[in-house]
């Protein structure tokens, strides 16, 4: 690198990624039971915005509820519900490595809300 006129890699510059951490409440009992809508709508929001999708696991309790994540290249959603409770908990984080992705992390936070009617309970958003 000269020190006059220096030159960057892509690789040099990092811009810190969005992680969005909610705790939500909501009415839709049947939504919260078991994870094969969210999971499709999930996969949906995944392609409508561009990103890829690299592996999931997903689990639904016996009595009602679920957990899943979905890893991506840019790195990963997850949820756990507890329908009982019309609680549930999820986080999106998607990294800025090759585009800035927060606008979609913000879309992919408020799809989530929407999706179950919700509201959110307690949020957190981290630059990472």
């Amino acid at each position: 690198m000269n020190k006059q006129n220096p030159v960057v890699s892509p690789a040099e510059i990092y811009t810190p990624g969005m992680h969005i951490l909610c705790d939500a409440r909501s009415t839709e009992h049947a939504l919260l039971l078991t994870y094969p809508k969210l999971r499709a709508f999930w996969e949906e929001c995944v392609q409508r915005l561009g990103l890829q999708a690299i592996g999931g696991v997903w689990h639904n309790f016996p009595g009602g509820g679920f957990t899943g994540v979905i890893c991506l290249t840019e790195s990963h959603m997850s949820i756990h519900t507890w329908p009982e409770h019309g609680h549930f908990t999820f986080d999106v984080f998607l990294s800025n490595y090759r585009q800035v992705n927060d606008g979609k992390a913000q879309e992919l936070y408020l799809s989530t809300l929407s999706f179950f009617n919700a509201e959110s309970t307690q949020l957190k958003q981290v630059k990472r």
